[in-house]
């Protein structure tokens, strides 16, 4: 008998610009340090990803959701024996909104950045390729 996955939420907010918001692990992460991924973490006991999600944006960036943010993908990785759900939504924060409470750096990056020579956790960069192809993303980037 496998045990359950450990599930993860993770949260790609889009600012008025179509820049996504990124984070680099600092050297002390437990796992994959000094790697790119995305404002996130553990679903705790009694939580639902849709619950963590925000929680977790909230916790390492000092940002709240605009609005409620919505599931885009949930993505096994066997690998790690994880369930990672990737949640989406807008922002009109900006840069100097931002507090870094987890990590070495949390940044906007504009679209075009995002894949270029960054090394990313499990499944990230499958997951941005996705979403930044999508209508979700696109309607996020449009409004200016």
């Amino acid at each position: 008998m496998t045990d359950a996955p450990v599930e993860l939420a993770a949260v790609m907010l889009v600012d008025r610009t179509g820049r996504l918001l990124l984070q680099l692990r600092d050297e002390h992460a437990p796992h994959y340090p000094n790697i790119w991924g995305l404002p996130g973490g553990h679903v705790e006991p009694g939580e639902t990803p849709a619950e963590a999600a925000p929680r977790e944006l909230l916790e390492e960036t000092a940002l709240r959701p605009e609005e409620p943010l919505r599931l885009f993908l949930s993505q096994p990785l066997p690998a790690t024996n994880r369930l990672k759900h990737y949640f989406y939504g807008p922002t009109s924060a900006v840069q100097d909104d931002v507090v870094v409470g987890e990590g070495a750096a949390i940044i906007f990056v504009p679209a075009g950045e995002i894949l270029d020579g960054r090394e990313f956790t499990p499944g990230t960069a499958v997951a941005l390729a996705q979403f930044l192809a999508s209508d979700e993303y696109a309607r996020l980037a449009a409004r200016g």
